[in-house]
């Protein structure tokens, strides 16, 4: 297995965020000299958009990219369209840059929808899609899915993530029975997935063989725990560092790790800590979650 990072644990996030982040060169020479072999594009236009360009800075460090994140907001069968042609510029992307094995990862379009944002972590029925809000949701992820591997040939991943309309473990499961297995993978987010109220480990007896990319996050119980009983907002947790250093909260990563190799899981890891501007060094959190992950046998 092999461990890349992404720009969100340089605090390079798809919503606002207060303070400044660090140009893409920062976080890229940082990621080469902690030892990391890959990352993930982030946001649009943080990495260079000139596919040349892109590969240059990449491979002149040693780095692979390994995926590309897409927020769509499914729920809306108006947003299908451009969320299709967001997705194929991606992917267009990453092809000329020769970066054919990346994923588009796929997600909601996370922290737009103020009942998810607000009820993060405690989410209840009835603040989820109805069957038919489903029906929609599912024909546009295939519909996307199938636009980027026919033109680009790239696979798709979906990324449950709190604060949108995939968080919760029941909801996880239901987009996992609905969509073609042969068409979109799993992209498994253990500190989201224990933060939506679910055990990372119950993925394997449930989901395995869609796990085809893996995000390492870590989740602080106690912050968990305190959005849930002093309502806070995804925005307030976050903050409060509700996804801690790796080894830090209770997600119970080596088991995780020993499940993975026992399914000869051969894919990257891509850790990711969401540090905002605010919360401390990114490059010495970055050290200490490499370090933690040596420490067990990554």
């Amino acid at each position: 297995m092999k461990i890349a990072n992404a720009p969100c644990s340089w605090g390079v996030l798809e919503f606002e965020a207060q303070g400044k982040s660090p140009d893409y060169t920062e976080v890229l020479n940082e990621m080469q000299m902690l030892g990391y072999r890959g990352t993930e594009l982030g946001d649009w236009g943080f990495l260079p958009t000139d596919c040349e360009k892109l590969r240059a800075e990449l491979v002149s460090r040693e780095l692979t990219l390994v995926g590309a994140f897409v927020p769509i907001p499914f729920a809306d069968p108006w947003a299908h369209r451009l969320g299709e042609a967001r997705a194929e510029q991606h992917a267009r992307l990453l092809v000329a840059a020769g970066f054919n094995t990346a994923f588009i990862v796929l997600s909601d379009d996370n922290v737009t929808v103020e009942e998810r944002t607000e009820n993060v972590g405690r989410i209840r029925p009835e603040h989820g899609l109805t069957q038919e809000q489903w029906d929609t949701f599912i024909a546009g992820v295939h519909r996307v899915a199938q636009s980027v591997r026919d033109e680009m040939g790239l696979r798709t991943v979906f990324h449950h993530h709190c604060a949108g309309y995939v968080e919760t473990p029941a909801e996880v499961d239901i987009l996992m029975q609905r969509t073609d297995p042969d068409l979109v993978g799993l992209c498994f987010d253990t500190g989201h997935y224990r933060f939506g109220g679910g055990d990372p480990l119950d993925i394997f007896d449930k989901h395995a063989e869609r796990i085809w990319h893996v995000h390492f996050k870590d989740c602080d119980p106690e912050i968990a725990a305190r959005t849930c009983n002093e309502d806070w907002n995804y925005h307030t947790a976050v903050t409060n560092g509700v996804f801690c250093e790796l080894g830090k909260g209770d997600v119970d990563f080596p088991a995780f790790i020993a499940e993975l190799r026992n399914r000869n899981y051969d894919g990257w890891i891509v850790v990711e800590q969401d540090v905002l501007p605010e919360m401390g060094s990114p490059y010495q959190s970055a050290k200490r979650n490499l370090q933690y992950l040596n420490s067990i046998g990554v």
